[in-house]
């Protein structure tokens, strides 16, 4: 495999499928932006398959991935990864989420690959997407090779359970329960899946695009401040 300094072409496979327009902010319609970003026009996007080769040291990885995995999983590399993305000069596995703790433990633990060091993971909510509305991704470094990888796990609305890499990567614990806590993406297996930034008893998960953007009214110094979308709107 060819060294870490050795980087994709940054137009390898940047190309995304447009699965809706967003207006404002927060995507909201009945007047309650109150951003300042009303008129903001923004697609939302995701990312398709990119083509060989992918660049750099890509491929490689890839291809040693999937010797790893032909011999740990059923189907091999097909049954685990969805698809591959390279976008900006950066290497996405797009990861099924049966696989996704076998596939860390081989990134993880083969000499070629030896990615030791995990990052974070963190939720994206894209309410568009039927069947996959919740993404969980996944920063992963090599130290050894001096190479990053991102992994994206998708899960629905209806079923948002993903499997904990904890037992991989211990230190994915925290960022786990923050994923957890605001964007409701329940980790099988986690030690101990708590919230970690609001109080237990809060309802919701904040993150989400259909949390509302009311907020509950402070007081500072004997003054009331109102929620945001009960303040004045700009446009």
């Amino acid at each position: 495999m060819s060294e870490g300094t050795d980087r994709a072409p940054a137009t390898a496979g940047e190309q995304a499928e447009i699965i809706k327009v967003r207006r404002g902010m927060f995507g909201v319609s009945d007047g309650g932006d109150t951003s300042g970003y009303g008129g903001l026009v923004a697609s939302v996007a995701v990312a398709v398959p990119a083509e060989r080769p992918y660049g750099g040291w890509f491929d490689a990885a890839v291809d040693r991935l999937a010797e790893v995995l032909t011999g740990v999983t059923d189907g091999g590399f097909d049954a685990a990864v969805e698809k591959v993305v390279v976008d900006r000069g950066e290497l996405t596995l797009f990861v099924r989420r049966a696989a996704l703790v076998v596939v860390c433990q081989a990134l993880r633990d083969d000499p070629d690959l030896r990615f030791e060091l995990f990052s974070g993971v963190s939720g994206v909510h894209y309410p568009e997407e039927t069947g996959r509305e919740l993404h969980a991704v996944y920063h992963l470094t090599s130290v050894t090779h001096n190479r990053r990888v991102r992994l994206e796990v998708t899960c629905p609305d209806a079923d948002a359970h993903l499997p904990s890499v904890v037992p991989v990567y211990p230190s994915a614990n925290w960022h786990e329960r923050e994923t957890w806590d605001f964007f409701g993406i329940v980790f099988d297996g986690h030690p101990s899946l708590t919230r970690i930034a609001m109080p237990d008893d809060w309802p919701g998960h904040p993150q989400r695009k259909d949390y509302p953007l009311g907020g509950i009214p402070v007081e500072y110094k004997g003054a009331a401040v109102p929620p945001p979308d009960t303040r004045r709107a700009y446009s």
